[in-house]
């Protein structure tokens, strides 16, 4: 486990799923957290479990609103330590007036982006009192997705946004090599709203290519099928995510940079 305490995080995306769970895993290990998220309301609800806690609503692909939220972070609870960049936008985009191209990569790429170049604005120093190895290290963990490895239909632009965070996660970590360790996780299926809205957009696609009318069975089946796919059987819990956060986060992950991590119960095996 690691020992957080003294430490400042700030996760976006925060107040639910997969966010949720890293906030209050690092809250555990004696993190203070500063939460960004669009919607004050569920990021109050994990302030009130995490301790020591700045809540900030903020939608993170506008970069005025990423540096004003660091800002006002680091301003109360003192320089920053780890940036987890989780806050992002899913779901399918196809051509035309609705297209959602520009949103998709803006809350994706451009968010992760603004998010780590606002990290480094407020992180840190190293100081006497820390290791000289790994105790030393900032750390900024960007939250990618399994599609960042294959290809899946209907959502280039959340496929090349998620591909897009690699390259950027190499690079950086080079960029900013030894200070900051820079890392990316890539989950499959993961028990959140997003996986189950994208389920049942799924569902209701192979309903109407079936020539039947999406009902409630239609998202149940899909999920089956997904799942049954896979060579574990089963879907992530948010959870898990955030033990794997906090392991890269801990002195036991200093070899660790420019990765992808990949947790997708053998989705992708590369």
């Amino acid at each position: 486990m690691a020992d957080l305490s003294g430490r400042v995080a700030v996760v976006t995306g925060a107040g639910t799923g997969i966010g949720r769970a890293i906030a209050l895993r690092l809250a555990e290990q004696g993190a203070a957290v500063g939460l960004i998220g669009r919607r004050e309301s569920p990021l109050a609800e994990v302030a009130a479990q995490a301790g020591p806690a700045r809540v900030v609503a903020a939608d993170v692909s506008r970069r005025g609103a990423v540096d004003a939220a660091f800002a006002e972070i680091a301003a109360e609870l003192g320089p920053l330590h780890i940036v987890v960049a989780n806050a992002g936008a899913g779901g399918p985009n196809q051509d035309g007036p609705e297209d959602r191209w520009d949103e998709i990569l803006r809350a994706n790429l451009d968010g992760a982006y603004y998010c780590l170049r606002a990290f480094m604005r407020h992180m840190a120093p190293p100081t006497p009192a820390e290791p000289t190895e790994s105790g030393a290290r900032r750390h900024a963990v960007v939250i990618s997705s399994c599609v960042a490895r294959f290809g899946t239909g209907g959502i280039s632009a959340y496929s090349a946004a998620k591909a897009g965070q690699l390259g950027l996660v190499r690079a950086l970590a080079v960029e900013w090599a030894p200070q900051v360790l820079v890392n990316a996780i890539c989950p499959g299926w993961v028990e959140t709203q997003m996986a189950a809205d994208r389920m049942r957009e799924i569902g209701e696609a192979q309903a109407r290519a079936q020539g039947r009318a999406p009902d409630a069975g239609s998202a149940a089946a899909a999920r089956a099928e997904l799942i049954g796919a896979l060579p574990l059987q089963r879907i992530s819990q948010p959870e898990e995510i955030a033990a794997l956060v906090e392991f890269l986060c801990s002195p036991g992950a200093a070899a660790f940079t420019g990765q992808a991590f990949d947790p997708n119960n053998g989705a992708w095996m590369g």
